[in-house]
């Protein structure tokens, strides 16, 4: 033991101490923490960027999944009795040892809600955007460089994906509190990087068919791959309007022609997809983008990389890593048999990414222990009305999803269903611009009581009261015309807060549960005829 060893010892155990004592603040600051700028609550609407609360909203019509959703109250219990766990276990054995047990028990929580084998490792993050740093990480580590980044649906995924895919910082601090200078290079991740993005829309806006999506993506990796680089093509899932591709025949082509050249990472991150299409991707040596925090409806910001087994083995000998991702994560983010790389990492725990993926693995128990026969057919009822309701209103235009592909071979169950329903707003007979689409958004959200006239009734008092929070704008161009588009969406909470094994209930719920869509509706034409009064 050397002369120093005392001193390290103490220095650890106040840091140590240092950080438990975070654990004590009020539970809704944690809850928003460990993020970036977009968590931030606003002091007079008490909301985030998302429209969201790090508390229960339950006074909110809420069906925003697509985006974010106010914590609910069954999640911030769950929340709270975690931290009180972490606690009492840290008394013992010490907050280190204590955290890395707490997150192993998320890891395995999380694979069985997904149905993952014991294989697949999970590295967590605090956004789908960061778990696209880490896919970029890894991605060099296996392939090696020159790589570039293939971005399928670069306009329609995150806005941080033109920064990430290219190794690049996407705010000005990152989720562990770094300042950093958005748009510049992150050290070692960065070099040899570049990207090519692949839209789903032409320069009209028009959707392209996935033939054609299909044909430029194969073409731009094989002259990739000519030209001497390496190739992380990421495929969408789900983008913000619900699309999907390229097409499963485009994937397999992928596969079989470049097995050395191309690593496949699915932006899954709406997690609008079955437990089985997971699995097949994991088990075609894809990784997957994941989320808590959308379609399972727990609180903005909780993101994960699904790694399969074929990968994890290579990464458990790997102990470099690139010295600018130390800002982005910790020790504990990372599964234990890569101990290489968990040495090289910090033990500063961010409680508020842990805290935040208890209360959606919460709402994922609570969604998975609501028998699959219900599910479908709450979806399928749900599906139905909401489609229905929105084609009716007078000024909204629902906008059809072009890629429907069906798949013969995995069974999809509920998940096949459409579960984003996007639309365009109009006035007086023209579609309204961007700039208004958010007006719209921002005040469906609030109590806009204030626009009414003296005489109004009660029934338009309360229909101008009622908050209602949906999926925040999506900027589209459609016949050269620069427009956005709102989005109703259908996550977990639709089901698990339905669900009663009392069929008439159940039904009650239901019911309601689209009654609000029909009032939401109403409301943003109640929106529409005061729109130049909007701020």
């Amino acid at each position: 033991m050397t002369a120093s060893t005392p001193a390290i010892k103490i220095s650890s155990e106040r840091e140590s101490k240092s950080h438990l004592g975070a654990l004590f603040v009020p539970l809704d600051f944690l809850l928003a923490s460990g993020g970036d700028a977009r968590l931030r609550v606003d002091p007079t609407e008490r909301l985030n960027g998302y429209g969201c609360r790090p508390f229960p909203r339950p006074e909110a019509f809420t069906f925003a999944s697509s985006t974010a959703t106010s914590i609910s109250e069954r999640a911030y219990a769950r929340a709270r009795d975690a931290r009180k766990e972490l606690i009492e276990a840290s008394l013992s054995l010490g907050l280190v040892d204590a955290f890395d047990a707490c997150v192993e028990q998320m890891r395995g929580k999380l694979k069985k809600y997904l149905q993952l084998g014991d294989e697949t490792e999970i590295v967590f993050s605090p956004s789908g955007t960061d778990s696209q740093l880490h896919a970029l990480f890894m991605a060099r580590a296996l392939l090696g460089v020159p790589l570039i980044s293939a971005v399928v649906a670069a306009d329609q995924t995150g806005g941080g994906t033109k920064h990430t895919a290219t190794g690049c910082h996407f705010g000005d601090r990152t989720a562990q509190g770094v300042a950093v200078e958005k748009g510049s290079p992150i050290s070692g991740l960065a070099a040899d990087a570049a990207s090519i993005g692949i839209p789903l829309c032409d320069e009209n806006g028009t959707p392209r068919s996935l033939n054609a999506i299909d044909a430029e993506i194969i073409d731009a990796i094989s002259k990739a791959i000519e030209s001497g680089n390496k190739i992380l093509l990421q495929i969408m899932n789900s983008s913000k309007l619900g699309w999907h591709a390229p097409s499963r025949d485009c994937v397999k082509e992928i596969c079989a022609r470049w097995p050395d050249a191309v690593q496949i990472v699915v932006d899954a991150c709406q997690m609008r997809l079955s437990s089985a299409q997971i699995k097949h991707h994991l088990s075609c040596g894809h990784m997957v983008l994941t989320t808590g925090s959308k379609f399972f409806t727990g609180p903005p910001f909780s993101g994960a990389l699904l790694v399969p087994g074929r990968i994890s083995r290579r990464l458990e000998g790997i102990s470099d890593i690139p010295s600018g991702l130390h800002a982005y994560t910790n020790r504990f983010d990372w599964p234990k048999r890569w101990s290489g790389l968990r040495e090289r990492l910090s033990t500063r725990p961010n409680f508020g990414q842990w805290l935040r993926w208890e209360a959606a693995l919460e709402e994922m128990r609570a969604y998975h222990s609501v028998p699959a026969s219900f599910r479908h057919s709450a979806f399928e009822r749900f599906t139905a009305a909401a489609t229905q309701i929105i084609a009716s209103s007078p000024n909204l235009r629902p906008i059809p999803n072009p890629y429907l592909e069906q798949s013969d071979e995995i069974d999809d169950g509920e998940m096949a269903l459409a579960k984003i329903f996007p639309f365009t707003l109009q006035c007086n007979g023209d579609a309204i611009s961007y700039d208004d689409c958010v007006k719209v958004y921002r005040a469906l959200n609030r109590d806009m009581s204030h626009l009414l006239s003296a005489n109004a009734s009660n029934e338009e008092r309360q229909l101008a009261a009622q908050p209602c929070h949906i999926g925040q704008p999506v900027g589209l161009h459609m016949n050269g015309q620069p427009m956005a588009a709102l989005r109703i969406s259908a996550g977990a909470r639709i089901v698990s807060e339905a669900w009663s094994p009392d069929e008439k209930r159940a039904d009650e719920n239901i019911r309601r549960e689209i009654e609000q869509v029909a009032i939401i509706c109403r409301k943003i034409e109640f929106l529409l005829k005061h729109l130049r009064k909007l701020s």
